[in-house]
């Protein structure tokens, strides 16, 4: 899904379906803890079953299709309801919000099939069968999607979004069909931005700040910022040189990460927008929209060998985030920068 420059300046996001997988999964565990329990008092719950497990595979197919459903629905009845309908439409928006939204995508599908390939193997699917699994579903969800916003007059269906979706998605597929691991991963980092209190003033004398601009199109909690403000985020590509080079000395957890992020954004294309019938201007002078490009030092928790399986489920999870570290950025304004901790 995408942010839109709209008058109303209502905004929607990529990743929010990556957190739903993570809810999806956890909610899975728990309500199959049960049965699987009575099924089974051999193997630890949160262990990888060596052979198919019927009773956790129909659980979790079983509550993962209605979970789906239910999200589907709720979305749907939530938020695209109450927008105007018509017929389905394209939307070009492949220089919105600087390419943010598209690697959004990316990172959104990649970390679904993450966590369903894991699961997957959870109930005793095999590899086959897991990747199969994960990549229909992963594409089915975000499908699901990009359908809806064909048919909202507001939006529409990007092209753009299904290609980076299928780009995440075919990331995992493809690594984990001839690596049997993930050398290369995509990653987010995120912090609350703290918006200067600038003061903006329309041709009719209208006044409005920078703040309430930001609270408008990406919330004002710092969950709704963690989700919907890409200026707070940047997405990452880690890479673990150790899989590629196993006699290099190298620590087995410790990667390089490439990043991407960009700064000044308050509208999808431009820094323009109407309230209340009034147009407002960011000045380029003061606030320019441009890149940012970021090489830095990264963690791979799943490198980190535990016999816990549920410490293991929890290392799977976190391992969708880059960790704060030492970082060199270089900015399409021509500045170089180091940052000791890097978070953003």
């Amino acid at each position: 899904m995408n942010y839109r420059s709209t008058p109303s300046m209502t905004t929607k996001v990529a990743f929010p379906l990556g957190f739903r997988a993570i809810g999806v999964l956890l909610t899975l565990l728990l309500a199959v803890f049960v049965s699987s329990t009575l099924h089974s008092q051999q193997k630890p719950f949160f262990a990888p079953a060596d052979t198919l497990d019927k009773v956790r595979f129909y659980s979790a197919l079983g509550l993962g299709v209605s979970s789906f459903t239910a999200t589907s629905i709720g979305l749907y009845n939530s938020w695209y309801k109450d927008f105007e309908q018509s017929e389905f439409h394209l939307f070009n928006d492949w220089k919105e919000w600087q390419g943010m939204d598209k690697f959004g995508h990316a990172y959104t599908s990649y970390n679904l099939c993450q966590v369903g390939y894991h699961g997957a193997k959870w109930t005793g699917m095999s590899k086959k069968s897991a990747l199969w699994f994960v990549g229909i579903g992963s594409t089915m969800i975000q499908s699901t999607i990009e359908i809806m916003d064909g048919f909202s007059t507001k939006w529409g269906f990007s092209v753009g979004d299904v290609v980076f979706n299928s780009l995440g998605t075919s990331s995992f597929i493809l690594q984990q069909s001839f690596w049997d691991e993930q050398r290369i991963r995509l990653k987010i980092s995120s912090t609350k931005k703290n918006y200067k209190d600038v003061l903006l003033t329309s041709s009719q004398g209208e006044i409005t700040s920078l703040n309430n601009r930001a609270d408008q199109l990406f919330g004002d909690t710092g969950f709704q910022r963690f989700l919907k403000d890409y200026n707070g985020q940047t997405l990452w590509l880690s890479i673990n040189p150790t899989s590629f080079l196993p006699n290099s000395g190298f620590p087995k957890w410790l990667n390089f990460a490439i990043g991407y992020s960009a700064e000044n954004m308050f509208g999808g294309f431009e820094n323009q927008w109407e309230l209340n019938g009034e147009q407002f201007i960011l000045p380029s002078e003061s606030h320019p929209r441009y890149k940012q490009f970021y090489l830095s030092l990264d963690l791979d928790l799943q490198k980190i060998e535990t016999k816990n399986h549920f410490l293991n489920m929890l290392l799977i999870i976190a391992n969708g985030y880059k960790f704060p570290a030492p970082t060199i950025e270089y900015n399409s304004l021509g500045e170089w920068r180091f940052h000791l901790l890097f978070s953003k």
